[in-house]
């Protein structure tokens, strides 16, 4: 026979037998965890830095609303700490409070004040401390004086440690009429704050915001609003300072004359990031994900995430080997699933694996750290609810 052609033959059943042995992507195994939340809990956050997964909530009792937050340690959630306790702090299962820790040891938290009678009027405060236990007073990150909506923030690490905020401004809105804003501050090291600065003039006005660290330095991910109504996701990268001009992840042409209450989630390793983000157009309800492998700068093809039928309500971060684990909210027969599932960035998709059943507007929380995913979620208890938290082992 000749020899090329024998070559080729070999090399064409190598290709077949590595295509029809190749592994399938493995499944996502939940495993329980003893959540660190008491009675009365509600709207969980997770953050990630480095290694260290914090998880923050808040407890109810009478009038009084306190923030909490726990660290994940090898043995399970470390003994809940107190960051406030207060009667003017704003619960909305949404719009959710944060704690995270810093690059340097400490800490960083942020949560809503009421600042009137109006509901959708608000403040945001920011507060620091080096043990978890004494923390610094609050401060507004905001300059402006105005009764209107300050939230829908994140909290992120910026160069010389320093701490940066992005979140939804109403200062422009006055009863429906205004644009809501997206803007941006920042503190320095001593916790002095350097800026309160317009990022975006028009954006969606109560979609959650998630911010990432690449190599190049932070990254931002919202839902935008043009001037004809298109609510599609955005993200803008923190460079020398300055916020670079808004990239689109897709063109879904997302249009709706009311804001979804579903932004979207964004996750970086090195200068790859994901962003898992939700749409509706044509109200035919939809998840995806997408990937960039230049920190932000382009994004590939919209990944589908859902099995059947989706409420967004999106979550994203890497796993060790690169892919994303993502999460979402399944609706299908009536019911609505907190799921989780491995996508690559071929777009390979693992199978979905369920964590809970969820009602109402529930919010669900991922993050990755030390080889696993640490998942949250709020479950309803007769009259009242609780955080809950699994995990799932990651090789």
């Amino acid at each position: 026979m000749n020899t090329r052609k024998w070559i080729g033959i070999c090399g064409g059943l190598a290709i077949w037998w590595a295509g029809a042995h190749a592994q399938a992507p493995a499944s996502l195994k939940v495993e329980s965890l003893s959540s660190p939340a008491g009675a009365n809990s509600s709207v969980p956050q997770m953050t990630v830095q480095g290694d260290r997964v914090v998880l923050s909530w808040v407890e109810r009792q009478g009038t009084k609303s306190t923030l909490k937050f726990a660290e994940r340690t090898a043995s399970g959630w470390s003994a809940p700490m107190t960051v406030i306790s207060s009667e003017h702090l704003m619960v909305n299962s949404a719009d959710v409070p944060s704690v995270r820790a810093m690059p340097d040891g400490s800490f960083a938290a942020h949560w809503m004040q009421d600042n009137g009678p109006d509901p959708e009027a608000y403040d945001l405060r920011v507060a620091w401390s080096a043990d978890g236990k004494s923390w610094s007073a609050a401060v507004a990150p905001n300059r402006d004086k105005t009764t209107s909506q300050h939230g829908f923030a994140t909290l992120f690490p910026i160069a010389d440690g320093g701490t940066g905020l992005i979140w939804l401004d109403g200062r422009a809105t006055h009863g429906d009429e205004g644009d809501m804003q997206l803007r941006a501050a920042m503190f320095d090291k001593a916790h002095k704050a350097l800026s309160d600065s317009l990022v975006d003039s028009r954006v969606c006005e109560c979609c959650p915001t998630s911010v990432a660290t690449t190599t190049d330095g932070p990254i931002a991910a919202y839902r935008d609003r043009s001037a004809t109504d298109i609510r599609d996701i955005n993200v803008i990268r923190l460079v020398a300072g300055k916020w670079s001009m808004p990239v689109q992840v897709h063109r879904d042409n997302f249009k709706i004359d009311a804001c979804p209450i579903n932004g979207p989630s964004i996750a970086a390793n090195g200068n790859d990031v994901a962003v898992a983000w939700f749409t509706a157009p044509n109200e035919k309800q939809q998840s995806f994900v997408a990937f960039s492998r230049d920190g932000g700068k382009t994004f590939g093809k919209a990944i589908k995430v859902e099995d059947e039928g989706t409420l967004g309500r999106m979550q994203v971060a890497f796993a060790p080997d690169g892919a994303a684990i993502v999460g979402w909210v399944e609706f299908a027969n009536e019911k609505s699933t907190f799921k989780v599932r491995r996508i690559d960035a071929a777009g390979t998709r693992g199978p979905s694996a369920a964590v809970a059943e969820l009602s109402g507007t529930r919010f669900p929380r991922l993050a990755v750290a030390k080889n696993e995913a640490a998942l949250a979620w709020t479950e309803s208890e007769k009259d009242s609810s609780r955080v809950k938290t699994a995990r799932i082992p990651l090789r």
